[in-house]
């Protein structure tokens, strides 16, 4: 029997109205996280909504190495944050417009994709299995191949801009994530050892 991983979903809830113009990404620095796709892919954003900016939080042996494809490719209104305390971290993701994880390989499952949902920031995620097992159902619009720079951009772009995708797909996250309050995993863990 396999059982989910869990997360507070209160500590993350909001109603707010995002009139942020922020792209959020979380994580290590490194090659499998895929973060030099999303700078191409923001970068081909920025031509079309040119007040969106990348806030980049954590860090990792490939900083240095994004920071000069930023400086070469001239990509305007990207921040790299470091790292931030927990509470620093759901106010980012309170406040984001859109969060990105395109990580290519090497993801078990995604929690941070589920603590954004709760947030009621849209996610836009690199298609590989661990974060198929989260992002079913209508999160499928989700997953994208971060390597296709144009296509990449544009689903980045539609959840962007496209307030009427955001609103649905917030609808149907909204009711999904519920599967993972700490209460129902709690329960499923309980019920596991009774057996």
């Amino acid at each position: 029997k396999i059982i989910a991983n869990g997360i507070d979903i209160d500590k993350y809830a909001s109603k707010q109205v995002k009139n942020s113009k922020t792209i959020l990404y979380i994580g290590r620095l490194e090659r499998r996280k895929g973060v030099k796709y999303l700078l191409e892919a923001y970068r081909l954003v920025k031509l079309r909504e040119p007040s969106a900016r990348l806030v980049i939080v954590g860090d990792g042996p490939d900083r240095r190495k994004l920071e000069t494809i930023i400086d070469e490719k001239q990509i305007d209104d990207v921040v790299f944050a470091g790292f931030v305390s927990d509470s620093e971290k759901r106010k980012l993701l309170l406040e984001a417009r859109v969060f990105c994880s395109p990580a290519i390989f090497g993801e078990s499952f995604g929690i941070v994709l589920l603590e954004a949902m709760a947030s009621g920031t849209p996610v836009v995620a690199g298609d590989n299995s661990g974060y198929r097992s989260v992002l079913k159902e209508r999160g499928s619009l989700s997953l994208v191949d971060p390597k296709d720079a144009q296509m990449f951009a544009s689903r980045l772009e539609l959840f962007y801009a496209d307030n009427k995708v955001r609103e649905i797909w917030n609808e149907w996250a909204s009711d999904y994530i519920k599967q993972f309050s700490y209460d129902i995993i709690a329960k499923q863990y309980l019920e596991l050892y009774q057996h």
